[in-house]
C-alpha cells in the first residue's frame, strides 16, 4: 500500500477513535460532580487536544478529497467546521478568557451537531481495522498522540494557573462561580425546554407515595422542617455557586422502605430523576434558600437539594415524591426534555 495512504488510513483511525473518545469522556465530565470529576474533565481535554495535534495531517487528507470532488465533501466540511468549533469554544471556556458562559453552551451544541454527521462519515467512508493496526510500529504512534495529547492539556493547565487566568479558578468539573452565598446572584436556568411555572402556595400539594398508600402534604406542613445543609449546585451549562440550604431530609418523608430500592422525584413540569434509596438521609427538599422562601425561578415552593450532583438531578417545583422497588438507574443518564 503506498506510504501516504496508510498514513491517511492511520491518521483517520486515530481520529475516530479520539472522537469517541471526546463524546464518551465528555458525557462524563457533564454527569460527574464527585471525585473523579477532574479525572473524566481531564481525558476529554486530553482527547480534544489530540484533535488539534493530528488536524496537520487531516487537512492534507481533506484536500485531496475536495480536489477529487467525492460525493459529501460539503458535509465533511460541515463537520470539520463544528468540530473545531467544539475544541476552540471547549478551551475558551477552560481558560477562562471569554467571561460569559456561552461559550460552554456554544461548546455542547456544536458537539451534539456533529454526532449525527460524524456517524454518517464513519458509515459512507468505512475504514476497516487491520491485523497491522496492532503492529508495534503502530501502537507506539498511538502512544505518541496520547502522550502529546495528555501533555498538552497539562501545560495548558500550567500555563493558565501560572498566568491566574481566570481558568484557575474552575471548579474540578469546569465550572466557574456564579453567586455563592448570594441568591439573588445565582443565575436561574432550566433543563432543555423544560416550563418555568409560578405555583401558588396555598393550592399546591406534595405527594408522597409509599407502600402504604399516598399522603399529602401542604405547603404550610413542609415548612415548618428545618433540615440544614451547604450544598453547592454545580449546573452542566458551567457554573457554580454553594448556597446554604434548609427543607426537610428526604428520609424523614417517607416510611417503610424496607423493600424500596429508588424514589422518584417529579416536577409540576413533569420533570423526573430517580436516586438511590441511600441517598434520602442527604438529600433535602429546600423550601428556603439564604434563610429565605425560594424564588419562582429557584424552584418554589420546594426544590431538591441533592449534594454531590450535577444540576440536572435537582429537580424544581417538586410536588411528588414516590418510592420504587425499580433500581435507580433504570433511567436515562440525562433527562431527555
Amino acid at each position: 500500500m503506498d506510504r501516504r495512504l496508510r498514513a491517511g488510513r492511520g491518521t483517520n483511525l486515530a481520529l475516530l477513535a479520539l472522537l469517541g473518545s471526546a463524546l464518551g469522556t465528555g458525557a462524563l465530565a457533564f454527569a460527574n460532580g464527585g471525585r473523579w470529576a477532574f479525572a473524566a474533565l481531564a481525558a476529554h481535554g486530553a482527547a480534544g487536544l489530540g484533535i488539534v495535534l493530528l488536524s496537520p495531517w487531516k487537512s492534507a487528507i481533506s484536500r485531496r478529497g475536495v480536489r477529487r470532488g467525492r460525493p459529501g465533501t460539503q458535509a465533511s466540511v460541515v463537520l470539520a467546521a463544528l468540530i473545531v468549533v467544539t475544541v476552540a469554544t471547549g478551551v475558551v471556556h477552560a481558560v477562562g478568557v471569554w467571561p460569559s458562559l456561552l461559550a460552554m453552551q456554544i461548546h455542547v451544541a456544536a458537539a451534539l451537531c456533529s454526532v449525527p454527521l460524524a456517524i454518517w462519515h464513519v458509515v459512507a467512508r468505512p475504514v476497516r481495522p487491520r491485523r497491522t493496526d496492532l503492529s508495534r510500529r503502530s501502537l507506539l504512534r498511538a502512544g505518541a498522540v496520547a502522550g502529546g495529547s495528555v501533555a498538552a492539556f497539562g501545560a495548558i493547565e500550567a500555563i493558565v494557573r501560572a498566568t491566574g487566568l481566570p481558568g484557575a479558578d474552575r471548579r474540578a468539573t469546569g465550572s466557574y462561580e456564579r453567586g455563592s452565598f448570594a441568591p439573588a446572584a445565582m443565575p436561574v436556568t432550566q433543563w432543555l425546554d423544560d416550563a418555568d411555572p409560578r405555583i401558588d402556595a396555598d393550592g399546591w400539594r406534595l405527594e408522597v407515595v409509599s407502600r402504604d398508600g399516598t399522603r399529602p402534604f401542604t405547603y404550610d406542613e413542609i415548612q415548618v422542617y428545618d433540615d440544614r445543609v451547604r450544598a453547592t449546585l454545580d449546573c452542566t451549562g458551567g457554573w457554580f455557586a454553594t448556597q446554604d440550604w434548609s427543607g426537610v431530609r428526604l428520609d424523614r418523608l417517607l416510611e417503610h422502605v424496607e423493600d424500596v430500592r429508588s424514589v422518584v422525584v417529579t416536577s409540576a413540569t413533569g420533570y423526573a430523576r430517580r436516586f438511590p434509596i441511600g441517598d434520602t438521609s442527604a438529600c433535602i427538599l429546600a423550601t428556603r434558600l439564604g434563610g429565605e422562601p425560594l424564588s419562582a425561578g429557584h424552584g418554589f415552593p420546594a426544590r431538591l437539594v441533592a449534594p454531590g450532583r450535577r444540576g440536572f438531578w435537582w429537580v424544581k417545583w417538586v410536588e411528588r415524591i414516590e418510592a420504587s422497588s425499580t433500581p435507580w438507574w433504570w433511567q436515562s443518564p440525562f433527562p431527555l426534555t
